[in-house]
Parts: structure tokens; sequence; C-alpha cells
């Protein structure tokens, strides 16, 4: 399918969702896609909004189960998530994709042994240059890409019951390559048939604005994209720039020694009316496949136990509330967020 018939075939998908979606809005309730299935979007609570449980940076040629013992992954896992369940978290977003070692029924185990809402992804990761991008994706057009994403969303992932709550996609800094405008794309057209929200991994504030520009053009609301690892862009203006335009600005990373710094980026947020667009979380964990036990596993209490004390002498409960409650919960409810129109 070529851009023009793609674009074309997206907006008027973006309608007819729309369309069908306001019909139906009487009889519809809003929510949320775990591990364990749709739960209302208030049952979310305190979210962490990118956390991994496990991850293989082995690349996508060689990715396998065979790897690693689940077991394992489970044990060392487990008791990281009840520290931080413990400490008030209710919903942990696990961000990696496929081909870097998301493993849905292990987390739907440890979702259940510690009553977490975990979420999962769909989609590719095109940064590290392009290392976890499954061969197939090069071969495949935006179309059956899309349509293998919104199988896993509609039929479940790998054959198993669970089912995605959000896309994760990833690309490199500046410009974007053929292959990160083309997993772009897909989630775009993602989007518009699941109303899963995109998170993107981006290298830097040229990337995240290429693809504000192309997802608007394919009918999108810039509403449905994260930009995730915002922090890394230095350019404070470039954030203000991306959430004029209404997407989430994400500054995760946070840790005891970050604290400081990701507090400035909080409140320069805050000190210009964006409060209400900007998504924290940590970026911890987690087991290495292919390391001794898994290797160092990053906690993710840090958020909690350094972060949101800090936080809480700067900025008023509720504006704590509208960060760690509101915001991830708001970007994580289903719902086709198309250009022109929430």
């Amino acid at each position: 399918m070529n851009r023009r018939k793609f674009i074309a075939a997206a907006l008027s998908l973006a309608g007819t969702s729309l369309a069908y979606s306001a019909r139906r809005a009487p009889q519809q309730r809003r929510s949320v896609m775990t591990v364990r299935g749709p739960v209302d979007p208030q049952q979310l609570g305190t979210t962490l909004m990118h956390e991994h449980v496990m991850v293989d940076f082995i690349g996508a040629d060689k990715v396998g189960k065979e790897r690693y013992d689940a077991a394992e992954v489970f044990s060392t896992a487990l008791p990281y998530l009840k520290r931080v369940a413990s400490l008030g978290c209710q919903t942990l977003v696990d961000c990696t994709p496929a081909y870097i070692g998301r493993d849905s029924p292990l987390l739907k185990r440890l979702s259940e042994a510690t009553g977490l809402n975990i979420i999962t992804t769909t989609g590719y990761y095109g940064a590290a240059d392009d290392k976890f991008v499954p061969p197939h994706a090069y071969r495949e057009t935006i179309e059956e890409l899309a349509a293998r994403w919104t199988s896993e969303f509609a039929q479940g992932i790998d054959g198993t019951s669970v089912k995605p709550g959000i896309i994760k996609i990833g690309v490199d800094k500046g410009a974007l390559s053929v292959i990160d405008a083309k997993l772009v794309e897909a989630a775009a057209l993602t989007h518009l048939r699941t109303g899963l929200a995109i998170g993107s991994h981006t290298g830097d504030g040229i990337a995240a604005i290429a693809q504000l520009d192309l997802i608007s053009k394919l009918g999108v609301h810039p509403k449905a994209f994260i930009w995730i690892h915002a922090q890394n862009e230095k350019d404070k203006a470039i954030h203000l720039e991306a959430a004029k335009r209404g997407c989430w600005v994400e500054l995760d990373g946070i840790s005891k020694e970050s604290s400081a710094r990701h507090l400035d980026l909080v409140m320069n947020m805050a000190d210009k009316g964006f409060l209400n667009q900007t998504l924290i979380s940590m970026d911890a964990g987690w087991y290495h496949v292919g390391e001794p036990r898994g290797g160092r596993y990053r906690g993710y209490e840090s958020l909690f136990v350094d972060f949101l004390p800090a936080l809480r002498a700067r900025l008023s409960d509720a504006q704590v509330r509208q960060l760690t409650v509101d915001n991830p919960q708001q970007t994580l409810t289903l719902r086709v967020r198309r250009k022109g129109g929430i």
C-alpha cells in the first residue's frame, strides 16, 4: 500500500471508528487492558508508566524463551514487585516489546501473585540501530504489521489469553529512518483500530517532533502519543513544544541519583501549565537474560521513597495525584484519539 492510499485508509478508518464509538457510547464503559483482562480505569490507582521485569538484549535474530528459566525470572522479580506494591503502587506498565524479552504468561503469573495490575505491549522496537526489529518487519507492509499488532489485541499474544494494553515502539535520534517511520505508521493504524496509546522510545526531540508530524498526517491526535525518555532531550523548550502539540511527555529513568534533575524537569512542565500532560516513572528492573541469576535488578521503590517526598514539598497533593494517578489513567484508557477531536 503506498503512502497516499494508506493515509486515506487511515483517515477513513478513524472516522468510521469515531462514528461507531459515538453510536455505542451510551452502552460502552471505558476500560484499560491488563495482563489479566480489562479493568475499569478507576482501578489503576498509583501507576508506574514505564518499567521492565525482564529484558534480553541478544537481538531479534537470537532471542527466544529457551534462553531463560521462567521460574527463575519469576522468583527473582517477585520480591521487587511485592515491595513496590507495599509502597502503594497499584499498576505497573511493563514496556518490554516483543523480540526483547516480552513474556506475557510470566507477567500474568506475577500479576496474580502480587495483586498488581500489570500491562504489557504490542509493537516493535526500532531504536538501537534496529537490532531488535524482526526480519519480517522489513518485508511486510504497514498494513500487515498493523494487522499483526491488532490481532494480538483482538485475539491474544502468541496463542494466550493475554492482550496488550499499550503499543510500544522505538526510534533512533534525528530524522526518522525508513524502518522507524514504518513502525510509527503501523502504530498509528493500530491505534485507530484498537484505541491503544502509542509509547515510543525516542532518541531525541527531533525524532519526537517528527513522529508527532507523522501520526498527525495519518489522522491520529498527539494525545495518543507518549514521548518516552523525554528527559534525554536537554532542551526543555522542545518538551514544551511537544506538550503544546498535545502529546504526553514522559520523564522516566527516575532514581535516587537523578531525583534533583527530574524534579527540575517536572517543575518546568508544571510552571508552564503542562503538568496535565506529564508522566513519570523509573525505567527500573530487570532480569537480564544471559547474565548469572539475571544480573543486577534495580528495584522500583526509589520513586516512592526518594522522588515523591521531594515532589510533595513543591506540589500540592492534587498535583501529585495528577502525575501518579490521573494522567496514567487518561493515557491508558482505551479510546481512539482522532485528529480534530478526542
